[in-house]
């Protein structure tokens, strides 16, 4: 296990013009709501601090370490504006956020490498059913996102693997070499319904995509929390 240093002379990070962050009322708290990426602002509400990491830092709730016990339980409402002429795209908002979290909460982090039991996202040896994005002012945008079903706009391979751990039900790892992004569709039967007259997700995958799910040791990158505030500097 190799742990990942950032440089001392690395490029200090881009920041929010405005931003406000604070402890959710519980009267308040319900489902999370957040704001698309591309829209020029990024609000949130009833969201938690792991949330909010996975956000920041691009990976998923499985792939975070040495978090305190009410990292998932406690709940922000957070609004934030960049300077003008950033719409804040997904890439566009990572450093920010990150920035807004190290600022506010003291967080500090860093990435170590662990070999783990999942899955190799590859191309069926007939090559991979994919069609080009139509449209690239949505860069990684999610169209749905739930049981038995992917539907999404100008994804690449590794936002695709990502958005499949959650049905394969352990990490995967994009190792199809293919570059771009990728308007696409996937429909599967979800393990809570045995009647489902829908491939699995793994035939699906292939019938529909052109794509495998190979199970094998794969290299996944843990983000450990290193020191975190529960209670966020005031705005």
């Amino acid at each position: 296990m190799a742990a990942a240093q950032a440089p001392h002379d690395a490029a200090p990070l881009p920041s929010f013009e405005v931003a406000t962050i604070r402890l959710t009322p519980p009267a308040s708290q319900g489902n999370g709501v957040w704001s698309p990426p591309g829209v020029g602002r990024f609000t949130a509400t009833s969201v938690s601090l792991a949330f909010l990491t996975q956000m920041a830092f691009g990976v998923d709730g499985n792939q975070i370490e040495g978090k305190p016990k009410w990292f998932d339980s406690d709940f922000y409402d957070l609004g934030a504006k960049p300077e003008n002429g950033i719409s804040l795209t997904r890439e566009q908002l990572r450093p920010r956020l990150q920035n807004l979290l190290q600022e506010r909460f003291h967080l500090t982090t860093h990435f170590d490498t662990k070999m783990v039991r999942g899955y190799a996202l590859v191309a069926e040896r007939g090559g991979p059913k994919l069609k080009p994005t139509a449209n690239e002012q949505f860069l990684g945008f999610r169209i749905y996102v739930g049981p038995g079903r992917l539907d999404g706009l100008n994804w690449s391979m590794p936002y695709l693997a990502t958005m499949l751990q959650r049905p394969a039900g352990l990490p995967v790892a994009d190792q199809t070499g293919i570059k771009g992004n990728y308007d696409l569709k996937l429909e599967f039967a979800p393990d809570i319904e045995e009647s489902s007259t829908l491939p699995s997700l793994f035939t699906a995958l292939r019938e529909t995509l052109g794509l495998e799910l190979k199970p094998q040791q794969i290299p996944v990158e843990i983000l450990v929390i290193d020191h975190v505030d529960r209670v966020p500097t005031e705005n």
